[in-house]
């Protein structure tokens, strides 16, 4: 690693032994040949597949473009690597293809109602999970599964809904990341039955945070930046949540994913009437924990060390702290409905849980009854903190903590979010 990774506090996990095998035979063939990325290639594929052809519109192209060249230019992907990645956008254009052909086949499904969404929104490691964990047990919510969210054509039936052959699909292509990078399993569960965030649904239209978390791309990532069209995968998903719902009711949806925190005026246009949960964290803490995360999603796929000054929109405090403050920006110019954002801090959700969730209920004008607490407790009580392992991480020397704690001083005083380091 560099002197910047190193600064970040983040070290290579070992690989599993028969990852070493398998891309040490890769080394002396052309795997570029034997995997190909080419744009013209992936899509002829997709469309034999499925046996659908059109695509719907054409906004995806660019980006798909820019990625693919990023990816053979930027990554250095490994063997094992780019079988994953060719395997990702192969299912990423089939979903295209799919949730269009379900439109094209049934043009009713452009008639759903999607009734106020209460989606969660804020910094990556800041409760986001357990907090959508937690309210997806209430039963008027509803939220995309990781399974449908892979795999959305033909639209899920209610009578199939938990014996869809697609489960065992994604169950074996979601957990393939704990085999690759083992440390993995202790930062995040995967499991194809769970709700998953709104990113990796979106990630089909090429139009997505999760991909340049997936890959060091700072092309790509450059190009997100500054010339993506974000309202594009906002309409999109919007479809998809018309498709998933259309033969499988929900009454309310409950969707999640931490960078929502960067595009809340897209998302309110899309969504007017959706209610929004804000996460926070002391962002020292939650930077130290993305700075491990997303070196552990690069590290699956690539022996290339983190290049920390290629992602400094994603990992530098200063730019963090920036998006932070827009948030605060857009509530006191109106760009966003403050009426329609709320608030949920991560120590009151680990230490409090229950009596967290009845004032996130009380402040959103939820009705919260006794059955949802009852199933609550019994969540928590079946997931205690820790069950998936420990996620160890830095943050840092005393006058690095307290450079960072000038810099979101604003974000922190404003929300009322607590420290967690000195």
């Amino acid at each position: 690693m560099d002197d910047e990774a190193n600064d970040l506090h983040w070290t290579p996990p070992p690989r599993p032994e028969w990852l070493q095998r398998f891309n040490a035979e890769g080394r002396g063939m052309d795997i570029g040949n034997l995997v190909p990325l080419d744009a013209d290639e992936l899509i002829a594929t997709a469309q034999r597949v499925t046996g659908f052809t059109d695509f719907g519109s054409d906004e995806w192209r660019e980006p798909f473009g820019v990625l693919l060249k990023s990816l053979e230019e930027e990554a250095e992907l490994h063997f094992f690597g780019r079988l994953m990645t060719r395997s990702d956008i192969l299912i990423w254009l089939q979903a295209l293809l799919g949730v269009q052909a379900a439109f094209n086949e049934h043009p009713e499904i452009a008639r759903e109602v999607i009734d106020r969404p209460l989606v969660i929104a804020g910094l990556s490691r800041s409760g986001t999970s357990i907090l959508f964990e937690l309210l997806s047990q209430d039963p008027q919510f509803g939220s995309p599964r990781h399974w449908e969210m892979m795999f959305p054509y033909p639209p899920p039936e209610r009578s199939t809904y938990d014996t869809d052959p697609r489960i065992e699909r994604c169950q074996h292509l979601i957990t393939q990341w704990n085999r690759v990078t083992p440390t993995y399993a202790t930062m995040h569960e995967m499991d194809a039955r769970l709700p998953n965030e709104c990113v990796i649904a979106q990630a089909c239209t090429f139009v997505s945070e999760f991909l340049a978390y997936l890959f060091q791309v700072p092309g790509y990532m450059q190009w997100l930046a500054t010339r993506a069209d974000w309202t594009y995968p906002y309409v999109f998903y919007k479809r998809m949540l018309q498709l998933w719902q259309w033969r499988n009711p929900r009454r309310h949806w409950l969707l999640k994913a931490p960078s929502h925190l960067n595009y809340l005026p897209v998302l309110f246009k899309v969504f007017p009437d959706a209610r929004v949960l804000l996460t926070h964290r002391d962002p020292i803490k939650a930077q130290a924990s993305v700075v491990s995360l997303t070196g552990t999603f690069y590290w699956m796929r690539s022996d290339k060390p983190m290049a920390v000054s290629a992602f400094e929109g994603l990992l530098s405090p200063e730019h963090m702290a920036a998006r932070l403050e827009r948030i605060i920006d857009w509530q006191d110019r109106g760009e966003i409905p403050g009426e329609q954002c709320f608030s949920s801090l991560y120590a009151d959700l680990i230490e409090r849980p229950v009596e967290a969730v009845r004032r996130i209920y009380g402040e959103a004008g939820l009705a919260c009854t006794p059955e949802t607490i009852r199933r609550v407790e019994a969540y928590l009580a079946k997931k205690p903190q820790g069950k998936f392992g420990r996620h160890d991480y830095g943050v840092g020397e005393s006058a690095e903590i307290r450079r960072k704690r000038a810099i979101f001083r604003r974000y922190q005083e404003y929300f009322g979010v607590p420290n967690e380091v000195a």
